[in-house]
This record gives C-alpha cells, structure tokens and sequence, in this order.
C-alpha cells in the first residue's frame, strides 16, 4: 500500500462525506466529530455510490437501497448488504490528509 494525499482537512467539513480519489480507487471520506475516516466508495450490495449517501452520525447509508455501513470502520449495518467495506487508515499532517491504500502514484517522500 502507498501513502496518498487526498486533500486538506477544510476540505471534509464536519458532518460531510466527500469522494476523493486515492491510487486506483474512489473512498468515501467523512468527516465524524472533527475526525476523518475513509471507506471505499462502492456499496458492497450493488455497486453503488456511497460516498453520495447520507451521514448520520457515524452511519453512511447508500443513495440507492438504504444499505448502511460503519463510516469509521467500513463494518455492514443494515440489509441489503451483507459484506463489510475496507476502511482505510487516515492521519492529517498540517495542511494534508493522507492515506494508505493501493495502486497508483504515491506522495512524494511518502
């Protein structure tokens, strides 16, 4: 896994989901309390959009059947879906918020 810059931290504000790209893959990055957490950004029932769902709270529903999941942990908490999706490991440094995740190219120095 490489280390990828994905934004600045203004750039979620409290309360909001925003779909940044990372590597080879779009997560879903929320913004919970003044903490950022990031998830894939692909509803594990059907492909949807999740980072184009509702937060409330810590629960990221998807737009499209209501399936929702853990936005800190990525963890299924309702039907339809049933499979978990990976949560990514965030840190912000000054100006940055930064991620491990796969594919694509890194930060550099990271």
């Amino acid at each position: 896994m490489s280390r990828h810059r994905l934004c600045a931290p203004a750039d979620v504000p409290p309360g909001e989901v925003r779909v940044l790209p990372c590597g080879t893959r779009e997560l879903a990055v929320s913004n919970i309390g003044g903490t950022l957490y990031a998830i894939d950004d692909v509803c594990t029932h059907d492909g949807g959009p999740l980072g184009e769902g509702t937060l409330r709270g810590d629960r990221l529903i998807c737009p499209r059947h209501g399936a929702a999941f853990n936005a800190r942990t990525g963890k299924v908490l309702t039907l339809p879906a049933v499979r978990d999706v990976r949560a990514y490991p965030v840190s912000v440094e000054g100006d940055g918020v930064y991620v491990q995740c796969d594919g694509g190219e890194s930060e550099p120095g990271a």
